[in-house]
Order: C-alpha cells, then sequence, then structure tokens
C-alpha cells in the first residue's frame, strides 16, 4: 500500500507539472528554435530564442519592428486546438518537427500602404530606416501592398533569403504566435 502511495504521489507530481507548463507554453511564453537564415544578421540559423505568448493570448497588434513569431499558413484558420498542439511538449509526445512557423519583422499594421521602389521599402510614402538588413535586396521589380484590416505584413531581415509576406501573403493577427523577448 505504501508504494502505491508513493506511485501515486510521483504520477500526480508529474501530471501537475505537465499541466502548469503546459499553460506556460500556450499562454505566457515558449522557446523557438529558428531554423534558416532569414533573420541574418540579427538572428542565426539554429539560435535559440525566447517569445512572448501575452500578444497572442490577448490579441494585441505587435509594434513596428518587431520580431515575431507566425504561423505561415494563412490560409487556414487557427483554433484553440492548434495552440495546443503546438505546445512543445506534445510536439516532444508526438514527435512531430512542424516546419509551419517562421521568424520575421513586422513591417506593415493594418490600414498601411507599402511600396518596394529603387531597392527600398517605404511605408506610407516614407522610406524605412532598417540598419538590420543584411544586405540591399537584388529584386529590381516594384511592388506595392495595402494591408488589410486584422492582418500585417512581415519580412526578414535577409531579404534575398526570406519566405515572407512577398510570397505567402498578408499574416492573420491570430496567425502571429508571440514576439521575440
Amino acid at each position: 500500500m505504501a508504494v502505491l502511495k508513493k506511485i501515486w504521489s510521483w504520477i500526480s507530481t508529474i501530471g501537475i507539472a505537465f499541466v502548469l507548463s503546459s499553460i506556460v507554453g500556450i499562454f505566457v511564453f515558449q522557446p523557438y528554435k529558428v531554423d534558416g537564415h532569414s533573420m541574418d544578421p540579427t538572428l542565426y540559423d539554429k539560435e535559440r530564442v525566447y517569445v512572448s505568448k501575452l500578444d497572442h493570448t490577448f490579441s494585441y497588434l505587435p509594434n513596428y519592428g518587431d520580431i515575431v513569431i507566425i504561423d505561415s499558413r494563412v490560409d487556414r484558420i487557427r483554433t484553440f486546438k492548434d495552440d495546443v498542439l503546438e505546445n512543445p511538449i506534445i510536439q516532444l509526445l508526438m514527435n512531430n518537427n512542424n516546419h509551419t512557423f517562421f521568424i520575421k519583422r513586422v513591417i506593415g499594421k493594418p490600414g498601411d500602404i507599402l511600396e518596394y521602389k529603387n531597392q527600398h521599402v517605404y511605408r506610407n510614402g516614407v522610406i524605412l530606416n532598417e540598419p538590420y538588413l543584411k544586405e540591399m535586396m537584388n529584386d529590381q521589380s516594384e511592388n506595392k501592398w495595402i494591408v488589410p484590416a486584422n492582418h500585417i505584413f512581415v519580412m526578414g531581415d535577409n531579404r534575398n533569403n526570406s519566405e515572407d509576406s512577398r510570397m505567402i501573403g498578408f499574416i492573420p493577427l491570430d496567425h502571429v504566435l508571440g514576439k521575440k523577448l
């Protein structure tokens, strides 16, 4: 009987720790690993970053220049189930190595007019000062985007090697999973 009590004590302790860490990972903060070179020189491949999930939890609009984690599957609706299944502990238990999360910089908010011309990005007619860029973009074309309501526009700091809003489109606010601490 004493052995069963001891086993139950261990199981309940582990269960409580699992629940608490899941709650923190879903709603408060979570570690992510940078995968790729799209944020060079600010963040490097395989670098670990910690992300505040409070903006996602309370649906806050990120600020210009914030580095955010996004769900790149912009053509689908996110649910609370996604948040639960994307918890690192659940991912580890399921042995799932999901590559749908991107880390990018916020360039545009709802209503902004973004233009790319003369190898520079303009927001609402004003050229952006972007000292964090790795190098000038090689793209010679000119583009214009108007950010719709409840969306943001993101780009990587290594513009010549970044899959971002220029390719995947505008990011719904509920697809912004957190902000780098």
